[in-house]
């Protein structure tokens, strides 16, 4: 009868291994057209009944090799009478995958995470920049090392993960690979990305962080005043290295611009504005987003200082830049001989701009954002937040003078 299918286990006795065992194959044949498959078990062959297809004895091995065998069957007999009712093609090919369970999209955690990041390493430059797409490889090998050793597994099945496997890893996290809350969370969103892929192409049915809620904890973000800015602007340096990252950073404090944009700044990216001065005008490598700055006074000053610099004679570069690991290592040199305690990084350069040379003068919100190339002005309103503080701070000085000559005037009245 047409469609009928013949499954025979067989041994392979060639392929017998040092401990004398030969693999058992399920011999599966539709229509004449037939295909070996491994059932990964393997017996003595003189083990082995040929003609009932099964492992001879009551040993456990011979026990569990035999049920394994008649599992199989039945599995294969539901699945063609499962084809039969659906009025599915059947054939060798199809018996098998359903058998595997590829027809059941089981698709697995680790590996589509791995196909994803290859995809966006594709983009680096174009949409996405090369510190974002690193942050996607972090993340997976952090699921990784999870999996391994919370599961003892290589890989987990995306259909598997539910909400406990998320809260599990995110105190892993926490705790195995030693994140800070805020940290923890954006890996866990990084993660939140393949599964809402795995959604779309319905390899699972339901979302496991459907119960899941993110908080993300105020972060209080450092920043210089004027007068730690004029320190480092006016310190007398003696080492080039030195004088090149304080300028960069000087120069970061003026423009708001991030490490990444200094970099590439370049020639073109100086243009005339409206008003007859120089703009710096790019698109943000982090976002993508337009940044359109005024250069103000310090700022030209340094680009001025580095116009016949030779790696800015040699190319487009308009300031010469260390790595961004060299910079943060010797802004901590330049921070001590200034007398600067808070932490100096490259970044905080840009905080700086937004609160201290803007915000704290006067400069509106969404100027400030526009400058910055943010894409929200929820992001800018951070540095507002400061600026309000800084605001109190300088009003209770104010308070305290202001008590300070009523009790003079009152004493002088007596």
């Amino acid at each position: 009868m047409k469609n009928n299918y013949y499954a025979l286990f067989h041994l392979i006795k060639r392929k017998v291994n040092k401990r004398g065992l030969a693999p058992i194959y399920l011999r599966l044949t539709v229509d004449g057209k037939r295909k070996e498959h491994s059932i990964s078990r393997r017996v003595d062959p003189r083990k082995w009944n040929s003609r009932q297809e099964k492992a001879m004895g009551n040993s456990r091995e011979a026990v569990e090799i035999n049920t394994h065998i008649s599992n199989l069957r039945h599995k294969l007999n539901q699945i063609h009478q499962t084809f039969i009712e659906h009025d599915k093609h059947i054939t060798v090919n199809s018996l098998l995958k359903e058998l595997k369970g590829e027809n059941q999209q089981n698709k697995l955690a680790l590996e589509v995470f791995k196909e994803h990041n290859e995809k966006i390493d594709q983009l680096i430059g174009k949409d996405i920049s090369a510190s974002s797409a690193q942050r996607y490889w972090t993340c997976h090998n952090h699921v990784q090392q999870f999996i391994n050793e919370e599961y003892d597994e290589e890989d987990y099945r995306l259909r598997d993960i539910d909400h406990n496997f998320i809260i599990k890893f995110e105190h892993f996290l926490k705790t195995k690979r030693n994140c800070n809350h805020n940290s923890a969370l954006k890996y866990v969103n990084n993660f939140k990305k393949i599964v809402r892929i795995a959604l779309a192409n319905k390899w699972i049915s339901h979302d496991p962080f459907i119960n899941y809620k993110v908080k993300f904890e105020p972060v209080e973000r450092e920043f210089l005043t004027q007068e730690e800015i004029d320190a480092l602007w006016e310190k007398e340096l003696h080492f080039e290295r030195l004088i090149l990252v304080r300028d960069m950073f000087v120069f970061s404090c003026y423009t708001g611009l991030a490490y990444s944009d200094v970099e590439k700044l370049s020639k073109s990216d100086i243009t005339i504005g409206i008003d007859g001065s120089k703009w710096i005008r790019i698109h943000r490598t982090k976002t993508g987003s337009r940044s359109s700055i005024p250069l103000l006074p310090v700022a030209e000053q340094i680009l001025a200082r580095y116009e016949n610099h030779p790696q800015v004679e040699e190319s487009e570069r308009v300031i010469p830049v260390l790595s961004n690991q060299k910079s943060n290592a010797f802004l901590k040199e330049i921070a001590i001989m200034c007398d600067i305690s808070k932490p100096l990084t490259t970044h905080l350069a840009r905080h700086t701009f937004a609160t201290t040379v803007t915000l704290t003068n006067g400069v509106p919100i969404e100027t400030v954002s526009r400058m910055l190339g943010h894409q929200s002005l929820r992001t800018t309103q951070h540095y507002a937040k400061i600026v309000d503080r800084k605001i109190s701070d300088d009003m209770n000085i104010l308070k305290e003078k202001l008590a300070a000559q009523k009790s003079k005037k009152e004493s002088n009245t007596q």
